[in-house]
């Protein structure tokens, strides 16, 4: 089980991220807009410098839904590779099988 404190802190980038996605993609556009004034780019630059770090979506870490690990994630299911191997062994989840050969 992970940290309380790294499990919160991810949920409060995320939700952070959410709030301030709009701002952050306008405040892109214009900077990589190449046919705008070089003010007008440089300005849009700034403001989102000052922007807070935890607002990027790069700073969110993928974490398993059950226990929190950050590590060993699998997208398509959502967990890590221990709780994966836990679940898939006593049969909860459907479709997947034991490779065998």
């Amino acid at each position: 089980m992970a940290k309380k404190s790294s499990i919160e802190n991810d949920k409060k980038r995320r939700r952070l991220v959410q709030r301030r996605k709009a701002t952050r993609d306008r405040l892109k556009s214009i900077f990589m807009n190449k046919s705008l004034p070089e003010d007008e780019r440089r300005q849009a630059m700034f403001k989102l410098a000052e922007m807070p770090r935890n607002s990027s979506s790069v700073r969110i870490r993928n974490r398993c839904a059950l226990t929190g690990r950050s590590r060993g994630y699998y997208r398509k299911f959502g967990l890590s590779r221990i709780t994966l191997r836990d679940l898939a062994s006593k049969g909860m989840l459907p479709g997947v099988t034991k490779a065998s050969w």
